[in-house]
């Protein structure tokens, strides 16, 4: 894993790459914001889908609620892009819907969204 720092509209950004995936449960997810926050100093994290458990996108696991949860406790926001048009569901629908309306939690399409997302 490696993590990029990126600035917009001097907010800094930590764009996560990776070949595996880095959130697999809650406790990778809070090592991945105090890794940022050491390495780049942000709690801004952008992350592709890909990289993230997908149970994550199963609510009723539970996964999700905690994750984010834990990240607005302790000061953290993401933005995670990638394709949400395969999920059928409607409550993760309405939850990405309405993450989308707050200033913590995002769900996008592209790279670029999502930092713009955090820098605004």
């Amino acid at each position: 894993m490696t993590i990029e720092k990126v600035v917009r509209n001097n907010t800094v950004c930590a764009v996560v790459h990776s070949e595996d995936k880095v959130i697999t449960d809650t406790s990778s997810a809070l090592d991945l914001l105090m890794s940022a926050k050491y390495e780049v100093g942000t709690k801004n994290i952008v992350i592709s889908k890909s990289l993230i458990a997908d149970n994550f996108f199963i609510l009723s696991s539970g996964f999700a609620g905690e994750m984010l949860q834990k990240y607005i406790n302790y000061g953290g926001r993401i933005a995670i892009y990638g394709d949400y048009s395969h999920y059928t569901s409607k409550p993760l629908h309405d939850f990405i819907y309405e993450s989308n309306k707050g200033s913590n939690v995002f769900f996008v399409s592209t790279l670029e969204e999502a930092v713009e997302k955090l820098a605004k």
